[in-house]
């Protein structure tokens, strides 16, 4: 699904990789055809060799001797070359596919939902794309050509060796049962263990990249020696399974050297009793021994390629098994396209159940564009859920979310959310200059934008006072700024967007009452530009709302305007009573708590 948008005198640029897929399959079928080419070259040295023996040390023929030299250092000056360049297209090939498997996973991991990353770790997910990516890129720059090239040597030198003789051809062949049989059990034992190998790394990843995020948690509960005990079980978890699979191959790679030298054994014995009984030529003997290295490394080497096989198959089953999880909340087929959009909303009747848990339950109500609303509530009321479902992050389980009177779930995700301005309650800041991460949403504004929207969001002056002011790059997750510096930095994000409709998930928790005094002061020259929600606990936020929505246990319990609701006496007049410090009467202490109950119950 493609959307391009383009002004009357804008230029558009598209770049991208031509082609890129049909030119690594080509590079591959190239390098493939160069690797049979060698291996039938090998073939040439060993029955020129033997000519040499015969023919011109035993027979005589000097002649011949510079003729039969030339071609020895011309297949091996054509093989040397070959293999050169055969090497670089397959190492330029694996790069390829690393570089198009990354983009293609990477591209996949942005198109899924909030319910895909609630369930994956982040370590996880970046083992998918370090350790996993490199055993499928040495797959493809090493184990593709050499399992392929050592199994045409093999089939080669055993028909060149049937061709000098049948008997001593069919005694090696009693080789190859025994081969074929330890290279299916080791096949076997083997692929088990991988999987724990990758489950393993994936695991200690996981950890490593969650205390390194929680550094300050560990420290202010000093609490080193206890993460570092972890961190040793997840390490021997990963070592033992490392162990586990050298454990297999270390049973059964010595049967594959034992079986090589059998070879050896048997042109020695049997190819030496032969030419005393004049079966064969001393140069038939040297020929089939020029072939016996070409059938002995595919055996020596038949174990480790079966590990880097199985190595290969369990991180593209892992890599696959991420790639085609579908998202659930996905583009409409037919999306309706709107770059700007009025701001109007509506909720008919929704409901939203997540692992069989009603969150949310019957929300109805309907704000006109360029209304505030307030929603008050308790921890885990559902406030934060439904400004997920309006900006689709999920999909109701029933009911409507209307934006301009259409259904979000038939708007182009793009087009919805770019109209929704969202300062988070997780504030997550980029590791950016603060101008980066306040033009996140408009990377091409003026600077004086930005200047705008910060002072708009109480945070020019505080920039200012640093360093680099604009230019200062905040840390990780905007380690280095307090927790109200962060708020107001996100909420300048969010403004600068110029949004439709914008979402404010508790903002001001971390500032003083001037500064909150302040912001909202600037949100009412919003008024009549774009709906605004407002999350909060703090009446403080909200009472100067157009609608003010009082949530408990996923439902509305009570609607209206500050007045109104303090009219009601129930949950909101209680919450500004206790705020405020003006309490309320015995009689209406009692009110209060007896409505509590019965929502409780």
């Amino acid at each position: 699904n493609v959307s391009l948008s383009v002004q009357t005198g804008e230029h558009v640029t598209l770049t991208g990789r031509t082609g890129a897929g049909k030119s690594t399959l080509f590079k591959l079928l190239l390098g493939l055809l160069m690797t049979t080419v060698i291996s039938i070259l090998a073939i040439v040295n060993p029955y020129v060799s033997g000519l040499i023996v015969d023919d011109v040390i035993q027979g005589g023929q000097l002649e011949l001797l510079t003729k039969l030299v030339v071609i020895l250092l011309l297949v091996t000056a054509v093989r040397g070359i070959l293999r050169f360049f055969y090497q670089v297209i397959f190492e330029t090939c694996s790069q390829g596919v690393l570089y198009d498997m990354r983009d293609s996973v990477y591209r996949r991991l942005l198109t899924e939902d909030f319910s895909f990353y609630s369930k994956k770790k982040t370590g996880d997910l970046m083992s998918r794309q370090t350790g996993d990516m490199d055993a499928i890129r040495h797959f493809v720059a090493y184990i593709i050509y050499a399992v392929y090239e050592n199994l045409l040597l093999f089939g080669f030198a055993l028909f060149m060796i049937f061709t000098v003789n049948v008997k001593l051809a069919l005694c090696m062949l009693v080789v190859l049962p025994f081969t074929a049989l330890t290279t299916y059990r080791q096949s076997k034992a083997v692929r088990p263990t991988f999987q724990r190998i990758r489950d393993r790394f994936s695991s200690l990843n996981a950890f490593v990249q969650e205390n390194v995020s929680g550094n300050r948690v560990v420290k202010a509960f000093a609490k080193e020696d206890f993460e570092l005990e972890k961190f040793n079980k997840e390490n021997d978890a990963y070592m033992e399974a490392q162990l586990s699979s050298s454990d297999v191959w270390m049973k059964y790679l010595p049967i594959f050297e034992v079986l090589s030298y059998v070879l050896n054994v048997v042109l020695l014995l049997y190819g030496g009793w032969m030419v005393i009984r004049g079966e064969m030529t001393i140069g038939n003997l040297v020929t089939v021994n020029g072939y016996l290295w070409m059938l002995n490394a595919p055996l020596r080497m038949a174990g480790w390629w079966v590990n880097d096989i199985h190595r290969f198959i369990t991180s593209v089953e892992k890599i696959y098994t991420t790639y085609v999880e579908e998202p659930l909340v996905k583009m409409p087929p037919v999306p309706k396209n709107r770059r700007h959009m009025d701001g109007d909303v509506t909720f008919k009747d929704v409901s939203y159940t997540a692992d069989d848990e009603d969150i949310v339950k019957n929300i109805s109500f309907s704000v006109k564009k360029g209304q505030t609303v307030g929603i008050l509530g308790s921890t885990g009321a559902g406030k934060s859920t439904i400004m997920n479902l309006l900006c689709r992050f999920v999909d109701a389980t029933s009911g409507e979310v209307l934006v301009d009177g259409i259904n979000v779930k038939d708007w182009n995700l793009y087009d919805l959310r770019d109209n929704i301005g969202m300062a988070m309650q997780d504030i997550f800041l980029f590791s950016d200059t603060i101008e980066g991460n306040i033009a996140y949403g408009r990377p091409d504004c003026s600077f004086e934008e930005i200047r705008q929207a910060a002072i708009m969001a109480d945070a020019n002056h505080f920039i200012k006072k640093m360093p680099d002011g604009y230019d200062t790059i905040v840390g990780e997750r905007g380690v280095g700024l307090s927790g109200g510096q962060k708020q107001r930095i996100s909420l300048a994000r969010a403004l600068l967007k110029k949004p439709s409709i914008l979402i404010l998930d508790d903002t001001t928790s971390a500032v003083d009452m001037e500064t909150e005094s302040y912001i909202q002061d600037q949100l009412k020259k919003l008024d009549g530009q774009c709906t605004i929600f407002v999350i909060a606990y703090r009446i403080s936020s909200i009472k100067d709302a157009d609608l003010i929505l009082v949530m408990d246990n996923g439902r509305i319990i009570e609607h209206g305007t500050h007045q109104e609701l303090l009219a009601q006496k129930g949950y909101y007049a209680s919450a500004f009573y206790h705020q405020y410090g003006e309490l309320p009467s015995e009689e209406e202490q009692a009110e209060y708590l007896k409505r509590a109950a019965e929502r409780r119950d």
